[in-house]
Protein backbone atom coordinates (compact mmCIF):
# COMPACT_ATOMS: atom_id res chain seq x y z
CA UNK A 1 0.00 0.00 0.00
CA UNK A 2 1.22 3.22 -1.09
CA UNK A 3 0.65 6.16 0.80
CA UNK A 4 1.80 10.04 -0.22
CA UNK A 5 2.58 13.01 1.91
CA UNK A 6 3.72 16.33 0.76
CA UNK A 7 7.25 18.19 1.45
CA UNK A 8 6.04 21.54 0.30
CA UNK A 9 7.00 24.02 2.50
CA UNK A 10 3.89 24.64 4.01
CA UNK A 11 2.74 21.36 4.90
CA UNK A 12 6.56 20.97 6.61
CA UNK A 13 5.47 24.19 8.56
CA UNK A 14 1.98 22.71 10.19
CA UNK A 15 3.84 18.98 11.08
CA UNK A 16 3.91 17.32 8.11
CA UNK A 17 7.66 16.29 8.76
CA UNK A 18 6.45 15.35 12.32
CA UNK A 19 3.93 13.03 10.35
CA UNK A 20 6.19 11.84 8.09
CA UNK A 21 8.60 10.30 10.82
CA UNK A 22 5.33 8.51 12.36
CA UNK A 23 5.09 6.94 9.17
CA UNK A 24 8.65 5.81 8.80
CA UNK A 25 7.33 2.30 8.91
CA UNK A 26 5.74 2.37 5.77
CA UNK A 27 6.09 2.79 1.53
CA UNK A 28 5.86 6.61 1.56
CA UNK A 29 6.41 8.79 -1.21
CA UNK A 30 7.01 12.56 -0.67
CA UNK A 31 4.80 14.75 -3.36
CA UNK A 32 4.61 18.24 -4.58
CA UNK A 33 1.23 19.70 -2.78
CA UNK A 34 -2.15 19.87 -4.02
CA UNK A 35 -2.55 23.33 -2.63
CA UNK A 36 -5.73 22.60 -0.36
CA UNK A 37 -3.64 23.90 2.02
CA UNK A 38 -6.54 24.28 4.87
CA UNK A 39 -6.28 20.23 4.74
CA UNK A 40 -2.51 20.10 5.59
CA UNK A 41 -0.82 17.76 6.17
CA UNK A 42 -2.66 15.32 3.68
CA UNK A 43 -1.94 12.23 3.64
CA UNK A 44 -3.05 10.21 0.43
CA UNK A 45 -3.51 6.79 0.27
CA UNK A 46 -3.79 4.15 -3.07
CA UNK A 47 -7.01 2.31 -3.44
CA UNK A 48 -8.41 0.47 -6.27
CA UNK A 49 -10.69 3.37 -6.58
CA UNK A 50 -8.30 6.34 -6.48
CA UNK A 51 -6.19 8.00 -3.84
CA UNK A 52 -8.49 8.45 -0.72
CA UNK A 53 -7.08 11.15 1.92
CA UNK A 54 -6.92 11.98 5.71
CA UNK A 55 -6.31 15.22 6.86
CA UNK A 56 -5.23 17.82 8.29
CA UNK A 57 -3.08 14.98 10.35
CA UNK A 58 -0.75 15.19 13.26
CA UNK A 59 1.88 12.69 14.49
CA UNK A 60 -0.64 11.65 17.03
CA UNK A 61 -3.13 10.92 14.24
CA UNK A 62 -1.20 8.14 12.96
CA UNK A 63 -1.69 5.49 14.30
CA UNK A 64 -5.21 5.37 14.17
CA UNK A 65 -5.32 6.16 10.20
CA UNK A 66 -2.89 3.07 9.80
CA UNK A 67 -5.68 0.49 12.04
CA UNK A 68 -8.51 2.60 10.02
CA UNK A 69 -6.62 1.53 6.61
CA UNK A 70 -7.07 -2.23 7.66
CA UNK A 71 -10.88 -1.86 8.27
CA UNK A 72 -13.36 0.67 7.16
CA UNK A 73 -10.90 3.58 6.10
CA UNK A 74 -14.05 6.25 6.13
CA UNK A 75 -14.76 5.48 9.46
CA UNK A 76 -11.52 7.73 10.69
CA UNK A 77 -13.16 10.88 11.93
CA UNK A 78 -10.00 12.45 9.36
CA UNK A 79 -11.21 10.51 6.22
CA UNK A 80 -12.08 12.81 3.26
CA UNK A 81 -12.52 10.01 0.60
CA UNK A 82 -11.32 10.10 -2.84
CA UNK A 83 -9.15 13.24 -3.29
CA UNK A 84 -10.11 14.28 -6.78
CA UNK A 85 -13.51 13.93 -5.92
CA UNK A 86 -13.03 17.18 -3.42
CA UNK A 87 -15.23 19.72 -4.30
CA UNK A 88 -12.52 22.05 -4.16
CA UNK A 89 -10.62 19.97 -6.22
CA UNK A 90 -12.96 18.38 -8.43
CA UNK A 91 -14.37 22.20 -10.27
CA UNK A 92 -10.78 23.31 -10.81
CA UNK A 93 -9.50 23.61 -14.20
CA UNK A 94 -5.90 22.67 -13.40
CA UNK A 95 -3.15 23.01 -16.84
CA UNK A 96 -0.55 24.68 -14.69
CA UNK A 97 -0.96 22.63 -11.41
CA UNK A 98 -2.26 19.18 -13.46
CA UNK A 99 0.56 16.90 -11.52
CA UNK A 100 0.52 18.76 -8.24
CA UNK A 101 0.00 16.53 -5.79
CA UNK A 102 0.92 13.19 -7.58
CA UNK A 103 4.58 13.75 -8.57
CA UNK A 104 7.33 13.80 -6.91
CA UNK A 105 9.13 17.07 -7.46
CA UNK A 106 12.30 15.22 -8.18
CA UNK A 107 11.88 12.55 -10.50
CA UNK A 108 12.29 12.55 -13.81
CA UNK A 109 10.46 9.59 -14.41
CA UNK A 110 7.43 10.93 -12.83
CA UNK A 111 7.25 14.60 -14.82
CA UNK A 112 7.64 12.44 -18.31
CA UNK A 113 4.77 10.32 -17.04
CA UNK A 114 2.75 12.89 -16.67
CA UNK A 115 3.72 14.50 -20.58
CA UNK A 116 6.67 16.25 -18.97
CA UNK A 117 9.31 17.37 -22.13
CA UNK A 118 6.55 16.85 -24.69
CA UNK A 119 6.38 20.40 -24.98
CA UNK A 120 10.30 20.18 -25.46
CA UNK A 121 10.07 17.83 -28.02
CA UNK A 122 7.25 19.88 -29.88
CA UNK A 123 9.50 22.84 -30.30
CA UNK A 124 12.41 20.87 -31.62
CA UNK A 125 10.25 19.45 -34.33
CA UNK A 126 8.76 22.22 -35.42
CA UNK A 127 11.30 25.06 -35.18
CA UNK A 128 11.55 28.34 -33.68
CA UNK A 129 9.58 30.51 -35.94
CA UNK A 130 6.54 27.92 -35.29
CA UNK A 131 7.33 27.90 -31.45
CA UNK A 132 7.21 31.29 -31.30
CA UNK A 133 4.35 31.86 -33.33
CA UNK A 134 2.30 28.99 -31.20
CA UNK A 135 2.86 31.44 -27.88
CA UNK A 136 1.50 34.55 -30.05
CA UNK A 137 -1.18 33.02 -31.14
CA UNK A 138 -2.03 30.91 -27.53
CA UNK A 139 -2.89 34.45 -26.09
CA UNK A 140 -0.98 34.20 -23.39
CA UNK A 141 -0.21 36.89 -21.29
CA UNK A 142 2.32 37.67 -18.96
CA UNK A 143 1.20 36.62 -15.17
CA UNK A 144 2.15 39.81 -13.23
CA UNK A 145 0.85 43.21 -13.01
CA UNK A 146 1.55 44.15 -16.47
CA UNK A 147 -0.33 41.16 -18.13
CA UNK A 148 1.87 42.03 -21.55
CA UNK A 149 1.30 39.48 -24.44
CA UNK A 150 4.26 36.86 -24.11
CA UNK A 151 4.30 36.33 -28.18
CA UNK A 152 5.14 39.87 -28.31
CA UNK A 153 8.32 39.95 -26.45
CA UNK A 154 9.60 36.06 -27.91
CA UNK A 155 9.22 37.78 -31.57
CA UNK A 156 11.32 40.56 -30.41
CA UNK A 157 13.99 38.80 -28.79
CA UNK A 158 13.86 36.67 -31.49
CA UNK A 159 14.16 39.09 -34.11
CA UNK A 160 16.57 41.08 -32.55
CA UNK A 161 20.71 40.94 -33.43
CA UNK A 162 22.54 39.73 -31.18
CA UNK A 163 26.05 37.66 -29.78
CA UNK A 164 24.54 36.65 -26.87
CA UNK A 165 20.96 36.80 -25.92
CA UNK A 166 19.47 35.86 -22.33
CA UNK A 167 16.27 34.39 -20.46
CA UNK A 168 15.73 35.58 -17.31
CA UNK A 169 12.98 33.66 -14.92
CA UNK A 170 11.04 36.79 -12.15
CA UNK A 171 11.02 34.33 -9.22
CA UNK A 172 10.84 36.98 -6.46
CA UNK A 173 7.65 36.47 -5.57
CA UNK A 174 7.30 39.36 -2.84
CA UNK A 175 3.57 39.61 -3.02
CA UNK A 176 1.33 39.19 0.24
CA UNK A 177 -0.73 36.11 0.01
CA UNK A 178 0.87 34.52 -3.03
CA UNK A 179 2.57 31.44 -3.09
CA UNK A 180 1.97 29.84 -6.49
CA UNK A 181 5.88 30.37 -7.47
CA UNK A 182 6.50 28.63 -5.11
CA UNK A 183 4.62 25.83 -4.82
CA UNK A 184 5.55 24.76 -8.35
CA UNK A 185 9.40 25.36 -7.88
CA UNK A 186 9.13 23.54 -4.95
CA UNK A 187 6.57 20.35 -6.60
CA UNK A 188 7.57 20.74 -10.08
CA UNK A 189 10.65 22.46 -11.09
CA UNK A 190 10.98 20.06 -14.38
CA UNK A 191 7.87 22.22 -15.79
CA UNK A 192 10.23 25.48 -15.85
CA UNK A 193 13.20 24.35 -16.66
CA UNK A 194 11.13 22.76 -19.79
CA UNK A 195 9.85 26.15 -20.21
CA UNK A 196 13.16 28.13 -20.11
CA UNK A 197 14.99 25.83 -22.14
CA UNK A 198 11.61 25.91 -25.13
CA UNK A 199 12.58 29.95 -24.92
CA UNK A 200 16.22 29.86 -24.50
CA UNK A 201 16.01 27.07 -27.95
CA UNK A 202 13.44 29.37 -29.76
CA UNK A 203 14.93 32.87 -29.16
CA UNK A 204 18.44 32.17 -29.95
CA UNK A 205 19.16 32.69 -26.14
CA UNK A 206 22.13 30.39 -24.74
CA UNK A 207 21.82 30.85 -21.38
CA UNK A 208 19.35 31.65 -18.13
CA UNK A 209 18.91 32.40 -14.72
CA UNK A 210 16.23 32.23 -12.35
CA UNK A 211 16.00 34.97 -10.25
CA UNK A 212 14.68 33.48 -6.39
CA UNK A 213 13.98 35.55 -3.40
CA UNK A 214 16.24 34.17 -0.53
CA UNK A 215 12.51 33.61 1.58
CA UNK A 216 12.52 30.59 -0.62
CA UNK A 217 15.44 28.22 0.57
CA UNK A 218 13.58 24.58 -0.15
CA UNK A 219 12.85 26.04 -3.76
CA UNK A 220 16.16 27.31 -4.29
CA UNK A 221 17.28 23.55 -3.41
CA UNK A 222 14.99 22.09 -5.54
CA UNK A 223 15.67 23.89 -8.67
CA UNK A 224 19.50 23.16 -8.31
CA UNK A 225 18.69 19.85 -8.14
CA UNK A 226 16.12 19.69 -10.67
CA UNK A 227 18.82 21.77 -12.45
CA UNK A 228 21.58 18.89 -12.37
CA UNK A 229 19.47 15.98 -13.49
CA UNK A 230 18.20 17.88 -15.89
CA UNK A 231 21.88 18.82 -17.28
CA UNK A 232 22.30 15.18 -16.99
CA UNK A 233 19.77 13.52 -19.00
CA UNK A 234 20.44 16.40 -22.07
CA UNK A 235 17.90 18.49 -21.30
CA UNK A 236 20.16 21.53 -20.52
CA UNK A 237 23.84 21.73 -22.17
CA UNK A 238 25.20 21.87 -25.50
CA UNK A 239 22.44 20.17 -27.45
CA UNK A 240 19.24 20.39 -25.20
CA UNK A 241 16.41 17.86 -26.62
CA UNK A 242 18.61 16.85 -29.11
CA UNK A 243 18.13 20.35 -30.91
CA UNK A 244 21.32 21.14 -31.83
CA UNK A 245 21.32 24.30 -29.95
CA UNK A 246 22.93 24.99 -26.48
CA UNK A 247 21.05 26.64 -23.53
CA UNK A 248 21.87 26.52 -20.02
CA UNK A 249 20.57 28.07 -16.70
CA UNK A 250 21.78 29.08 -13.01
CA UNK A 251 19.46 29.75 -9.65
CA UNK A 252 20.37 33.06 -8.58
CA UNK A 253 19.31 34.46 -4.89
CA UNK A 254 17.61 37.45 -4.06
CA UNK A 255 18.50 39.83 -1.10
CA UNK A 256 15.06 40.73 -0.21
CA UNK A 257 14.35 43.62 -1.97
CA UNK A 258 10.85 44.02 -2.79
CA UNK A 259 11.73 46.39 -5.98
CA UNK A 260 13.99 43.77 -7.70
CA UNK A 261 10.44 41.97 -8.23
CA UNK A 262 10.39 44.84 -10.88
CA UNK A 263 12.26 43.51 -14.10
CA UNK A 264 14.20 46.22 -14.61
CA UNK A 265 15.66 46.48 -11.20
CA UNK A 266 15.91 42.49 -11.04
CA UNK A 267 18.82 42.86 -14.11
CA UNK A 268 20.23 45.46 -12.09
CA UNK A 269 20.64 43.15 -8.99
CA UNK A 270 21.97 40.49 -11.39
CA UNK A 271 24.40 42.21 -12.86
CA UNK A 272 25.50 42.66 -9.79
CA UNK A 273 24.26 46.50 -8.51
CA UNK A 274 22.20 47.01 -6.57
CA UNK A 275 18.64 46.95 -7.44
CA UNK A 276 17.07 50.43 -9.33
CA UNK A 277 14.58 50.95 -11.83
CA UNK A 278 15.85 52.02 -15.29
CA UNK A 279 13.83 54.46 -17.39
CA UNK A 280 12.25 52.26 -20.67
CA UNK A 281 12.91 52.79 -23.33
CA UNK A 282 15.13 50.70 -23.86
CA UNK A 283 13.35 47.55 -23.04
CA UNK A 284 14.90 44.55 -21.98
CA UNK A 285 13.83 42.61 -25.14
CA UNK A 286 16.02 44.82 -26.93
CA UNK A 287 18.65 45.76 -24.31
CA UNK A 288 18.62 44.12 -20.67
CA UNK A 289 20.90 41.72 -19.28
CA UNK A 290 24.42 43.16 -19.39
CA UNK A 291 22.74 45.32 -21.99
CA UNK A 292 22.09 42.49 -24.10
CA UNK A 293 18.53 41.12 -25.49
CA UNK A 294 16.32 39.36 -22.79
CA UNK A 295 13.29 38.04 -22.71
CA UNK A 296 12.03 38.30 -18.93
CA UNK A 297 8.73 36.35 -17.65
CA UNK A 298 7.85 35.49 -14.38
CA UNK A 299 7.62 31.68 -13.00
CA UNK A 300 3.66 30.81 -13.98
CA UNK A 301 4.46 32.33 -17.57
CA UNK A 302 7.35 30.43 -18.66
CA UNK A 303 5.58 27.43 -17.23
CA UNK A 304 2.57 27.86 -18.96
CA UNK A 305 4.82 27.34 -22.44
CA UNK A 306 5.19 23.92 -22.30
CA UNK A 307 1.12 22.96 -22.38
CA UNK A 308 0.63 25.36 -25.14
CA UNK A 309 3.58 23.63 -27.41
CA UNK A 310 1.86 20.10 -26.40
CA UNK A 311 -1.03 20.67 -26.43
CA UNK A 312 -1.46 23.48 -29.39
CA UNK A 313 -2.38 27.36 -29.36
CA UNK A 314 -5.27 26.57 -29.99
CA UNK A 315 -6.58 23.88 -27.04
CA UNK A 316 -5.00 26.89 -24.96
CA UNK A 317 -7.08 29.67 -25.81
CA UNK A 318 -10.54 27.49 -25.24
CA UNK A 319 -10.25 28.67 -21.80
CA UNK A 320 -10.81 31.82 -20.36
CA UNK A 321 -12.71 35.21 -21.82
CA UNK A 322 -12.03 38.01 -24.17
CA UNK A 323 -8.36 38.70 -24.12
CA UNK A 324 -7.79 37.07 -20.84
CA UNK A 325 -7.09 33.44 -21.85
CA UNK A 326 -5.39 30.58 -19.98
CA UNK A 327 -6.15 29.80 -16.19
CA UNK A 328 -4.81 31.58 -13.60
CA UNK A 329 -3.65 29.55 -10.53
CA UNK A 330 -5.52 31.87 -7.95
CA UNK A 331 -4.42 31.99 -4.21
CA UNK A 332 -6.27 32.52 -1.09
CA UNK A 333 -5.19 34.39 1.82
CA UNK A 334 -5.95 36.30 4.71
CA UNK A 335 -8.32 35.51 7.29
CA UNK A 336 -9.94 32.43 4.85
CA UNK A 337 -11.68 29.22 6.28
CA UNK A 338 -9.97 27.45 3.70
CA UNK A 339 -6.75 28.77 2.34
CA UNK A 340 -5.01 27.34 -0.90
CA UNK A 341 -4.57 27.49 -4.54
CA UNK A 342 -7.49 27.18 -7.10
CA UNK A 343 -6.39 26.88 -10.97
CA UNK A 344 -9.75 28.07 -12.87
CA UNK A 345 -9.57 29.99 -16.47
CA UNK A 346 -10.27 33.28 -16.21
CA UNK A 347 -13.99 34.60 -16.07
CA UNK A 348 -14.97 33.43 -12.57
CA UNK A 349 -16.41 35.98 -10.29
CA UNK A 350 -14.32 36.83 -7.15
CA UNK A 351 -17.34 35.87 -4.97
CA UNK A 352 -17.20 32.23 -6.20
CA UNK A 353 -13.69 32.27 -5.42
CA UNK A 354 -13.83 33.61 -1.85
CA UNK A 355 -17.56 32.29 -1.10
CA UNK A 356 -17.24 29.00 -3.02
CA UNK A 357 -14.12 27.99 -2.46
CA UNK A 358 -12.72 29.74 0.10
CA UNK A 359 -15.43 29.46 2.26
CA UNK A 360 -15.59 33.07 3.85
CA UNK A 361 -14.03 34.55 6.68
CA UNK A 362 -12.01 32.01 9.19
CA UNK A 363 -13.21 33.96 11.86
CA UNK A 364 -17.07 33.84 11.06
CA UNK A 365 -17.39 37.87 10.85
CA UNK A 366 -18.61 39.08 7.95
CA UNK A 367 -16.96 39.90 4.74
CA UNK A 368 -15.48 43.45 4.59
CA UNK A 369 -12.89 43.33 1.46
CA UNK A 370 -10.44 41.66 -0.31
CA UNK A 371 -7.20 42.65 -1.83
CA UNK A 372 -6.62 41.49 -5.01
CA UNK A 373 -3.20 41.50 -6.59
CA UNK A 374 -0.37 42.05 -3.73
CA UNK A 375 -0.07 44.76 -1.40
CA UNK A 376 -0.33 47.73 -4.28
CA UNK A 377 -3.75 46.08 -5.20
CA UNK A 378 -7.54 47.21 -4.51
CA UNK A 379 -9.03 46.70 -1.65
CA UNK A 380 -12.97 45.08 -3.58
CA UNK A 381 -15.67 45.22 -1.17
CA UNK A 382 -18.57 42.43 -1.28
CA UNK A 383 -20.68 44.84 -3.57
CA UNK A 384 -18.09 44.64 -6.54
CA UNK A 385 -17.44 40.58 -5.80
CA UNK A 386 -19.61 39.92 -8.91
CA UNK A 387 -16.81 41.48 -11.06
CA UNK A 388 -15.10 38.79 -13.01
CA UNK A 389 -11.67 37.62 -12.70
CA UNK A 390 -10.45 39.17 -15.93
CA UNK A 391 -7.44 41.45 -16.87
CA UNK A 392 -9.60 43.88 -18.27
CA UNK A 393 -13.13 43.86 -16.24
CA UNK A 394 -10.65 44.32 -12.88
CA UNK A 395 -8.89 47.42 -14.64
CA UNK A 396 -12.75 48.86 -15.32
CA UNK A 397 -13.94 48.98 -11.60
CA UNK A 398 -9.86 50.44 -10.78
CA UNK A 399 -8.24 47.18 -9.45
CA UNK A 400 -5.82 44.80 -10.89
CA UNK A 401 -5.40 41.13 -10.90
CA UNK A 402 -1.53 40.99 -10.64
CA UNK A 403 0.20 37.71 -9.58
CA UNK A 404 -3.66 36.00 -8.33
CA UNK A 405 -2.74 36.41 -5.16
CA UNK A 406 -6.07 37.41 -2.98
CA UNK A 407 -6.30 38.62 0.88
CA UNK A 408 -9.52 38.18 2.54
CA UNK A 409 -10.50 40.12 5.57
CA UNK A 410 -13.35 40.36 7.83
CA UNK A 411 -15.17 43.66 8.90
CA UNK A 412 -12.46 44.11 12.21
CA UNK A 413 -9.76 45.30 9.35
CA UNK A 414 -9.46 49.12 9.82
CA UNK A 415 -8.88 50.78 5.98
CA UNK A 416 -7.05 53.83 7.22
CA UNK A 417 -4.82 51.82 8.59
CA UNK A 418 -4.17 49.61 5.82
CA UNK A 419 -3.98 52.72 3.54
CA UNK A 420 -1.31 54.11 5.96
CA UNK A 421 0.63 51.00 5.42
CA UNK A 422 0.38 50.90 2.20
CA UNK A 423 2.29 54.32 1.75
CA UNK A 424 4.58 53.16 4.21
CA UNK A 425 5.58 50.02 2.88
CA UNK A 426 6.34 51.85 -0.29
CA UNK A 427 8.50 54.74 0.95
CA UNK A 428 10.70 51.66 2.73
CA UNK A 429 10.80 49.80 -0.35
CA UNK A 430 11.22 52.25 -3.01
CA UNK A 431 14.62 52.51 -4.95
CA UNK A 432 14.86 55.92 -4.68
CA UNK A 433 14.77 56.75 -8.29
CA UNK A 434 11.84 59.02 -9.12
CA UNK A 435 10.52 61.80 -6.78
CA UNK A 436 6.91 60.80 -7.09
CA UNK A 437 7.50 57.75 -5.32
CA UNK A 438 10.69 58.44 -2.85
CA UNK A 439 8.97 61.61 -1.65
CA UNK A 440 5.54 61.20 -2.53
CA UNK A 441 5.13 57.90 -0.18
CA UNK A 442 6.60 59.45 2.38
CA UNK A 443 4.25 62.78 2.27
CA UNK A 444 1.17 60.09 1.96
CA UNK A 445 2.48 58.51 5.20
CA UNK A 446 2.15 62.39 6.41
CA UNK A 447 -1.08 63.00 5.13
CA UNK A 448 -3.07 60.40 5.90
CA UNK A 449 -1.78 60.98 10.16
CA UNK A 450 -3.10 64.18 9.54
CA UNK A 451 -6.41 63.18 8.13
CA UNK A 452 -6.75 60.39 10.96
CA UNK A 453 -5.91 63.49 13.76
CA UNK A 454 -8.00 66.19 12.01
CA UNK A 455 -9.59 68.07 14.87
CA UNK A 456 -12.48 69.76 12.85
CA UNK A 457 -14.76 69.01 9.22
CA UNK A 458 -12.52 71.95 7.37
CA UNK A 459 -8.89 70.19 8.45
CA UNK A 460 -10.02 66.89 6.91
CA UNK A 461 -11.61 68.02 3.81
CA UNK A 462 -7.99 69.50 3.08
CA UNK A 463 -6.38 66.48 3.36
CA UNK A 464 -8.43 64.16 1.66
CA UNK A 465 -7.99 66.69 -1.25
CA UNK A 466 -4.03 66.58 -0.86
CA UNK A 467 -4.46 62.56 -0.27
CA UNK A 468 -6.32 62.40 -3.80
CA UNK A 469 -3.99 64.58 -5.45
CA UNK A 470 -1.18 62.66 -4.09
CA UNK A 471 -2.33 59.53 -5.78
CA UNK A 472 -3.10 60.90 -8.80
CA UNK A 473 1.15 62.19 -9.07
CA UNK A 474 1.94 58.83 -7.69
CA UNK A 475 0.06 56.75 -10.00
CA UNK A 476 0.06 58.72 -13.10
CA UNK A 477 3.94 60.24 -12.23
CA UNK A 478 6.07 57.31 -10.58
CA UNK A 479 8.71 55.58 -12.89
CA UNK A 480 7.37 51.89 -12.48
CA UNK A 481 4.49 50.62 -10.49
CA UNK A 482 5.72 50.25 -7.28
CA UNK A 483 4.89 54.42 -6.72
CA UNK A 484 2.20 53.72 -9.82
CA UNK A 485 -0.04 51.62 -7.88
CA UNK A 486 0.22 52.54 -3.98
CA UNK A 487 -2.66 54.63 -4.82
CA UNK A 488 -4.55 51.13 -5.70
CA UNK A 489 -5.70 50.39 -2.07
CA UNK A 490 -5.18 54.33 -0.68
CA UNK A 491 -8.39 55.14 -2.60
CA UNK A 492 -9.95 52.19 -2.65
CA UNK A 493 -9.64 52.16 0.77
CA UNK A 494 -11.00 56.04 0.98
CA UNK A 495 -13.72 55.40 -1.58
CA UNK A 496 -15.10 52.20 -0.26
CA UNK A 497 -14.39 52.65 3.61
CA UNK A 498 -14.53 56.32 4.35
CA UNK A 499 -16.15 55.63 7.70
CA UNK A 500 -12.72 54.13 8.92
CA UNK A 501 -11.39 57.59 7.78
CA UNK A 502 -13.69 59.52 9.94
CA UNK A 503 -15.16 60.04 6.79
CA UNK A 504 -18.97 60.72 5.44
CA UNK A 505 -19.52 59.20 1.85
CA UNK A 506 -19.97 62.68 0.40
CA UNK A 507 -16.54 63.83 2.15
CA UNK A 508 -14.38 61.07 0.41
CA UNK A 509 -16.19 61.13 -2.71
CA UNK A 510 -15.72 64.92 -3.57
Amino acid sequence: MSLYLSCDSLARAVGAEAVASALASQDLQRTSSRGLYWLEPLLEVDTPQGRIGFGPLTAADVPSVLDALQGEPSSHPLALGLVEELPYLKSQQRLLFARAGITRPLSLDDYRAHGGFEGLTRAVTIGGDETATAVFDSGLRGRGGAAFPAGIKWRTVRATEAAQKYIVCNADEGDSGTFADRMLMEGDPFLLIEGMAIAGITVGASYGYIYVRSEYPQAIATLNEALAIARTNGYLGANVGGSGLAFDMEVRVGAGAYICGEETALLDSLEGKRGIVRAKPPIPALKGLFGLPTLVHNVLTLASVPLILAKGAQFYRDYGMGRSLGTMPFQLAGNIRRGGLVERAFGLTLRELVEDYGGGTASGQPLKAAQVGGPLGAWVPPSQFDTPLDYEAFAGIGAMLGHGGVVVADDTLDMAHMARFAMQFCAEESCGKCTPCRIGSTRGVEVIDRLLAAPDQNVRDEQVIILKDLCDTLQYGSLCALGGMVSFPVASALKYFPADFGLQSSEADQ
